[in-house]
C-alpha cells in the first residue's frame, strides 16, 4: 500500500490551516509590513525543495513553499478583509 499521496495531502491541510491562522495573527499584530518574511520563508521552502533528496520532504517542502507565497497575497486581503469590519482591528498597533 501506498501511503505517500495519504501523507502529502495531510501535510497540505496542515499547512494550509497553519498559514491561515498565522496571516490572521500576523496581521493582527504587525499588519502588512512583514510580508517579505513569508517571501523569504517561502524561497527557503522551495530552494530546499529542489535540494532535499527525500521525495516525501521535497513534496512537503514544496507544498510550504507555495502556501507562503499564498499567504502574502491573503495577508493583503486581510486587510481588506479587516477595513470592511469582518475581522477584528489591532487598536494598539500604530499604521
Amino acid at each position: 500500500m501506498n501511503s505517500f499521496g495519504l501523507i502529502l495531502g495531510i501535510i497540505t491541510v496542515l499547512v494550509i490551516g497553519l498559514s491561515h491562522g498565522l496571516v490572521i495573527k500576523g496581521e493582527y499584530y504587525w499588519g502588512t509590513k512583514w510580508w517579505p518574511w513569508l517571501m523569504v520563508a517561502g524561497i527557503a521552502s522551495l530552494i530546499s525543495s529542489l535540494l532535499v533528496n527525500s521525495e516525501l520532504l521535497s513534496g512537503s517542502f514544496g507544498i510550504i513553499s507555495f502556501c507562503m507565497f499564498w499567504s502574502i497575497r491573503e495577508l493583503f486581503k486581510q486587510k481588506q478583509r479587516v477595513e470592511k469590519g469582518w475581522f477584528p482591528k489591532n487598536p494598539k498597533r500604530k499604521e
